[in-house]
This record gives C-alpha cells, sequence and structure tokens, in this order.
C-alpha cells in the first residue's frame, strides 16, 4: 500500500532526527515475530536508551545518505527494523543480541557505526563491551590500586617503627623494674 507525500515527510524528519541524535543504527529482520514479542523488544530497546522502528527501506536509506553514513543498501532489503543508539552503544547492541538468542526470526543484519557499515558479527563484538559505567569503575580501580599499594607500604613502615618503639619502651620498663627490685 502506497503512503502519501506527507507521510513520506513525517518518516524522513523522524529518520533523519533520530540518525542526528544517535552513533549507531543496527538493523534486523523481523518476519513473522508476534506484536506482543516486538513489544517485549520496545521495552528492553528503550531500557537500553535506544529507539526501534519498523523502517521504510527506501526513506531509511535516503535519510542514511543524507545525514552522511555509510549506506548498506544489501542490508535494506525485506522486513527491516532499525535499532537507532541514542545512549550507549553497546547497551542496545546487547539488548538486540539478547533478544535475537531467544527470538529465532530475528535475525540480525548488520548496522551502521559511524561511516563503518556492521556486519552481524561485529554487532555481537559491541554486545560484549562493558558499559560506559563498568569502564569507568575499571578506571578508577586501576587509578586507586597503585595509591592503596603505598599507602599499604607507608603503614606498613609505620607500623614496624611504632613496633621497635614499643619494644625499647618494654625493655626500659623491665630494666627498671629490675633495678628497682635489686
Amino acid at each position: 500500500m502506497a503512503i502519501t507525500k506527507e507521510r513520506k515527510d513525517e518518516l524522513m524528519a523522524r529518520y533523519l532526527e533520530w540518525l542526528e541524535q544517535s552513533d549507531a543504527v543496527f538493523l534486523a529482520e523481523y518476519k513473522g515475530i508476534p506484536v506482543k514479542r516486538l513489544e517485549e523488544l520496545r521495552g528492553g530497546v528503550r531500557q537500553a536508551e535506544g529507539v526501534i522502528s519498523v523502517t521504510k527501506n527506501t526513506l531509511l536509506e535516503i535519510a542514511l545518505r543524507d545525514s552522511g553514513k555509510a549506506v548498506p543498501t544489501d542490508l535494506l532489503a525485506g522486513q527491516v527494523a532499525a535499532g537507532f543508539a541514542l545512549g550507549e552503544v553497546p547497551a542496545l547492541a546487547k539488548a538486540l543480541v539478547d533478544f535475537a538468542k531467544t527470538e529465532e526470526k530475528f535475525v540480525l543484519k548488520g548496522g551502521v557505526l559511524g561511516n563503518r557499515i556492521l556486519k552481524p558479527s561485529d554487532v555481537e563484538a559491541l554486545a560484549s563491551l562493558p558499559s560506559l559505567d563498568q569502564l569507568r569503575g575499571q578506571i578508577i580501580g586501576l587509578i586507586s590500586a597503585p595509591a592503596r599499594n603505598v599507602a599499604a607500604t607507608i603503614a606498613g613502615g609505620v607500623r614496624q617503627l611504632v613496633n621497635v618503639l614499643d619494644a625499647y619502651a618494654k625493655l626500659d620498663e623491665n630494666a627498671d623494674a629490675a633495678e628497682a627490685a635489686a
């Protein structure tokens, strides 16, 4: 069924807006998936700060070209759903890969990251990356580990000095006690 020019313009504007806001676009074939399962996918994508939309392939191709991104014409065939990463790219990739593992009719075709066209294996590799918060935690751990080691070394040296002084004090007390007893 043909769509009106107004609807085409509306879709183009939406695609261009999402492309401007996103760092990556992932493409998947979704033929034959029940609406309830697609709603579950949409919920997972929203949690990953993304948007997924059933696309008009020709319009998405034009929008990709107009936005200066790579155009994977071979991936834009059949019933295509496009996931736009409005937040962290690995989070959306993980949501899509996880859904594809539970729904055999949802097949990742690839995507676009900047000016690079991604294969399905690239999308899976992105999905395995840690989140930005996990990376921050790892970096903080790496930075704080040497400082923690220096503090422990200094505290160990001070502890040894205190133990030596304590031992001398006890020797002095023992010597004073021996003189008093004699």
